[in-house]
């Protein structure tokens, strides 16, 4: 068993560790609006893209306009949070990354659900439903404890 004491307390996981959670929320703040950054650069060379292709089949590639900016931010997420590292690029510069909580990786699939579940309950439920990180565990917000994830800091 590979226990540590902290404060006088027996530490058997890293998720046990409070240093993992210390400032996480505004850090994943941040990071999400770095994301969006990045997200909105990505979208430039392929929005190039179809503007092409509707002039070379007289308009109709342009639908493609409509669906071009969440096929961008999925193909972003399953390439980044979906990786080795588990963070994406904003994740990465804030030093936070996703974690399942009974240690297995995180794989694309999984990080692109975790995405949309993070954008279906801010729909349905409004922004609010953000509130949910003032209460639970972990500071872990619905679609993470949906998923079994959490977000830890990559310096602890």
């Amino acid at each position: 068993m590979n226990a540590r004491v902290l404060d006088g307390e027996i530490i058997t996981t890293r998720f046990e560790d409070t240093r993992a959670y210390r400032g996480v929320r505004t850090r994943r703040i941040f990071a999400f609006l770095l994301d969006y950054f990045f997200v909105a650069l990505l979208t430039i060379p392929f929005a190039i893209l179809v503007a092409i292709l509707g002039l070379l089949t007289f308009g109709l590639g342009w639908a493609l306009f409509s669906v071009l900016v969440p096929l961008v931010a999925i193909l972003y997420i399953w390439n980044t949070l979906g990786s080795r590292d588990q963070a994406t690029t904003g994740m990465k510069i804030m030093g936070i990354r996703l974690e399942k909580l009974d240690g297995s990786r995180i794989d694309g699939m999984t990080a692109v659900v975790h995405s949309v579940l993070f954008w279906a309950g801010n729909v349905i439920l409004t922004p609010l439903v953000l509130l949910v990180t003032l209460f639970s565990d972990r500071k872990r917000t619905l679609h993470d404890l949906l998923l079994g994830t959490v977000v830890t800091r990559t310096d602890v």
